[in-house]
């Protein structure tokens, strides 16, 4: 079986990227085919950079390497505006053409609110009507979309994976917060991360426990939110509590965001607006318990894992992140919660959780035909009989 995926990749740095590079490595793992067709900058084994986010021709060069590349199954990470102009309007013109030439298209939707903007939700009928199915990450991004649209073909919901990793036991000396409870603030800087919101509850929280550490862990992309970001770090370089935050800056690539979240106790999300995000996998490899906002999605998560705790007040941010960091055996319960649900969760249940969905869309050309695939290594060798 081969697949190809066609979304951003790294070294790119996009939540997508990375999330298409687990998701593809733990399907290769199981012995299938990967071609990733990606923006210009991706690397690596068989990714292929074919387009600009700002072409005026994405479709036409994205299916130019479908044809050549004769994939299964097709399947399209969604995020608006990845694929050219009025929101990454040329993704339905390659579904088509997809259409047009038989081949399956899953896509993958990463964004799904009810609030979609109008040209959004124009894009998001056609990805409806044109993929062979349609993948979310949460049962109510699938009521959302059953309500809201016509949804001719399946939609399945498949959960963001989690990694299998180690807790590194010496990150708190790496980073100088030996003896100090961590609450962790990390990602992409955007003004709906709401981070302002937690430096606003330091007189409390350091109140309630003075070995408090608030550690900061987060950038803009060149030239987004770059004004959210002056006022968060001017909001911070204003407090009264320096001694109680630190802040790091840096690419933080896999081994350096293991080693931050290996030193945190405690991970905040306090969004506005948002689903499941890269973060929260993030930090659920490490089984690192959450305070999040009241967001429907965070909500879900926690009612499903019981990993932390919501809060729909400043008030209640400030009593579930003391008692979080006071209370160790609470604290170990949430996170051996979260390890049990990562075993549903892990990239690798993911990864078979594709295939069937992959083995669904492929049209066998008859009921005894099935896939055949070998490895190519230096060590296989064909004996040629003459």
């Amino acid at each position: 079986m081969r697949i190809a995926y066609v979304s951003t990749y790294p070294p790119n740095e996009c939540g997508i990227a990375t999330y298409t590079q687990y998701l593809s490595e733990s399907v290769e793992r199981k012995g299938k085919e990967i071609r990733i067709l990606g923006q210009l900058g991706a690397d690596g084994k068989n990714v292929f950079e074919v387009f600009a986010p700002t072409d005026k021709d994405i479709a036409a060069k994205l299916f130019f390497y479908i044809e050549r590349l004769s994939p299964d199954v097709v399947h399209i990470e969604h995020e608006f505006g990845l694929f050219g102009d009025q929101r990454g309007v040329q993704i339905v013109e390659l579904l088509i053409r997809c259409n047009i030439a038989d081949t399956p298209v899953i896509t993958t939707l990463h964004t799904v609110f009810e609030d979609l903007k109008y040209e959004e939700r124009i894009i998001v009928q056609h990805i409806l009507n044109c993929s062979s199915t349609v993948v979310v990450h949460e049962y109510f991004q699938k009521e959302i979309l059953l309500s809201t649209y016509d949804c001719p073909n399946p939609i399945e919901v498949i959960p963001h994976g989690v990694r299998i990793v180690e807790t590194l036991e010496n990150a708190k000396e790496l980073l100088y917060l030996e003896g100090k409870k961590v609450l962790l603030l990390a990602g992409y800087m955007r003004s709906t991360k709401n981070f302002e919101k937690i430096i606003s509850l330091l007189p409390s929280l350091v109140k309630n426990i003075p070995n408090f550490m608030l550690l900061i862990a987060t950038r803009s992309r060149i030239n987004e939110h770059s004004k959210y970001g002056e006022e968060l770090y001017q909001l911070i370089e204003d407090s009264q509590y320096q001694e109680h935050i630190k802040v790091l800056h840096g690419k933080f690539p896999q081994h350096t965001l293991d080693t931050i979240l290996s030193a945190s106790d405690l991970l905040a999300l306090p969004y506005t607006k948002g689903a499941q995000s890269g973060v929260l996998a993030q930090a659920s490899a490490f089984n690192l318990p959450v305070i999040t906002s009241d967001l429907q999605s965070f909500k879900n998560w926690i009612f499903e894992v019981n990993g932390g705790l919501y809060a729909e007040s400043d008030d209640e941010y400030v009593s579930h992140i003391s008692r979080l960091l006071k209370d160790d055996e609470l604290r170990y319960d949430f996170m051996d919660n979260i390890k049990q649900s990562n075993l549903e969760r892990n990239w690798n249940t993911i990864a078979d959780r594709h295939i069937l969905l992959y083995k669904k869309v492929i049209k066998s050309p008859t009921s005894k035909a099935e896939f055949f695939h070998v490895e190519s290594t230096k060590q296989h060798k064909v004996n040629l009989i003459t």
